[in-house]
């Protein structure tokens, strides 16, 4: 070989801006080996002809491919496989870029809720709303305490498959008609996360329907929610309004957004009809 075209794993690793301690695992695992290896003191060189090689492994590592699916190809330099690897890899990052549409879209949803949020200036105040459909998913289990509601929370995580992280403001509790007309306040039957995806299926899949909402929102967590369910209930029956279904009820800023009580916010709304 000549010499002009002999490079040692030190200038083969800067020539590519990677380490020695790649090119050695390359070598290890028979993805890239010296062109030689000097018998008397085991130092290795490369040859120009294998830049070309050790591009395309740089290449296909960027697009997401495998180390084994990069050697697969190598050892066998086939166009159709190679074909059939690129159109993998489109798939799979079609997919990243839904999921990453999905996020984002969550966060400006919760960009969002908290801007509105900090402009409320109706509190404590009752009044008739009006909410297009919004679907969720949805745990029915009773809840009486935070150690319960905790559980079931992650409960529902595991179950639908999704997680709470990136729903913080999204996740609430119901109240059903029979306990809200007893005024016991205290006692949820089900814990609900909201979705924005329009396409999710599966046993936990529920919607809150659109529809009219008497509605209510106040500076606390849900643990002082009790007398706001009172003024609510009197506000509907004063105005003639009758529930026709569950409370719900969604603490949207609490302590772990704030540690400044008066930037709490916890909404409750319930169905109505004339």
């Amino acid at each position: 070989m000549n010499m002009k075209n002999k490079f040692s794993v030190g200038e083969m690793a800067k020539l590519h801006n990677t380490s020695i301690k790649t090119l050695r695992y390359y070598d290890e695992v028979g993805l890239l080996k010296p062109m030689e290896v000097d018998t008397s003191n085991g130092y290795r060189y490369y040859s120009t002809e294998q830049f070309e090689q050790l591009n395309t492994i740089h290449y296909l590592k960027e697009l997401g491919f495998s180390l084994k699916e990069i050697k697969r190809h190598l050892d066998h330099r086939d166009l159709d496989g190679y074909l059939h690897l690129l159109e993998k890899q489109k798939q799979l990052t079609e997919n990243k870029i839904r999921d990453l549409e999905r996020m984002r879209q969550r966060f400006q949803n919760r960009i969002q809720d908290i801007k509105q949020a900090r402009q409320v200036t109706n509190i404590g105040e009752p009044s008739i709303v009006d909410m297009e459909e919004r679907v969720i998913v949805r745990l029915m289990e009773k809840i009486s305490s935070d150690p319960e509601l905790e559980v079931s929370l992650r409960n529902l995580e595991n179950l639908s498959n999704r997680k709470s992280s990136i729903y913080i403001g999204g996740v609430g509790l119901t109240i059903s008609m029979e306990q809200l007309k007893i005024h016991k306040f205290d006692q949820y039957n089900s814990i609900f996360i909201l979705t924005e995806e329009e396409d999710i299926q599966g046993p936990f899949v529920d919607t809150f329907p659109k529809g009219r909402y008497a509605s209510i929102s106040f500076r606390a967590s849900h643990h002082n929610s009790a007398p706001y369910y009172g003024i609510l209930l009197e506000y509907m029956k004063a105005n003639g309004f009758e529930m026709k279904g569950d409370a719900i009820e969604r603490t949207i800023i609490d302590h772990y957004i704030s540690n400044r009580p008066e930037d709490y916010l916890t909404e409750i709304q319930i169905p109505v009809t004339c």
